[in-house]
């Protein structure tokens, strides 16, 4: 059952990651019903929403696997999100006859607030940078806006410099789009790929680690952690270096168009979102910081 699931979501569009996060949250979502008491059910028809209320209890003191720590508030939302989709494959599949999570709601707890970098922070970013590399790094999130996964699968035949133009192939949700870049875009990553991008395995990855390898997104991380350490925004303002994170960097650049004009359908395209809604929450944000001043 499991390895059908698997391959309807990757039939059905969803990112690479989410292709492999969905069943992996099914899965333990299985597992745990499994070793649980009263014991496993025996056929999935007998979940009820007790179980799943019971594991989103769970969810609430789940220690993560490979560092210290409980499970973020996105990260739970994604496993509900999971069981979701797999409790409607299951109900179109007509495995099951009543979906468990067709009644249950789950509220949604307030997120912390994160904050737009200033048009003078991100300047304070790329003047912290000592190579190429930590440049052209910045320019993907920022400049760019790409999300972390889209950086991650990034290939080398996706940026044309003559083109100025760097190509998302599969973005969030399948969606695929065109990223325009400025001329110190271009001349960052062409620098870049000129002096440092070392690449003894022959990886066809635009980002490389150390090793030659593809970079993974908290290999990108921790990049950023090291540049902004280097440079005077955590001194500076409220930012905590241990929550700083890629995605402020494309939330401010968001933000910043905004700021300076650009019409939120065209922002819409540039991140890749899918529905205006998503758009409208740097929206709002911007709406807000007006009002301050």
């Amino acid at each position: 059952m499991m390895e059908e699931f698997t391959n309807y979501v990757q039939k059905i569009g969803y990112s690479k990651g989410s292709q492999y996060q969905i069943p992996f949250c099914v899965q333990e979502f299985l597992t745990y019903l499994k070793n649980s008491s009263p014991p496993w059910r025996e056929e999935i028809t007998q979940i009820t929403e007790i179980d799943i209320y019971n594991f989103y209890d769970y969810l609430q003191q789940r220690p993560l696997k490979r560092r210290i720590g409980l499970l973020s508030e996105s990260m739970k939302r994604h496993y509900i999100f999971s069981l979701n989709v797999f409790f409607s494959w299951l109900e179109q599949t007509e495995q099951i006859n009543v979906n468990p999570m067709s009644n249950i709601s789950f509220q949604r707890r307030e997120k912390n607030a994160r904050e737009p970098l200033s048009q003078d922070q991100i300047k304070q970013l790329f003047e912290a940078c000592e190579n190429h590399k930590e440049r052209a790094i910045l320019h993907l999130f920022y400049s760019c806006g790409l999300r972390r996964t889209e950086a991650e699968i990034l290939k080398l035949s996706d940026i044309h410099l003559k083109e100025n133009t760097l190509y998302v192939r599969s973005g969030k949700g399948a969606k695929r789009r065109a990223v325009p870049m400025n001329q110190k875009v271009v001349k960052a990553f062409e620098n870049y790929i000129l002096f440092e991008r070392f690449n003894p395995n022959n990886s066809e990855s635009f980002m490389l680690n150390n090793k030659g390898l593809r970079m993974s997104g908290s290999s990108f991380n921790l990049a950023l952690k090291n540049i902004a350490s280097k440079s005077e925004i955590i001194l500076n303002s409220s930012f905590s270096i241990l929550n700083f994170s890629l995605h402020y960097l494309r939330h401010s650049i968001a933000t910043h168009l905004l700021e300076n004009g650009l019409k939120i359908e065209y922002v819409r395209d540039f991140l890749g979102h899918r529905h205006l809604d998503s758009t409208q929450i740097y929206a709002k944000i911007n709406q807000k910081k007006l009002r301050k001043l």
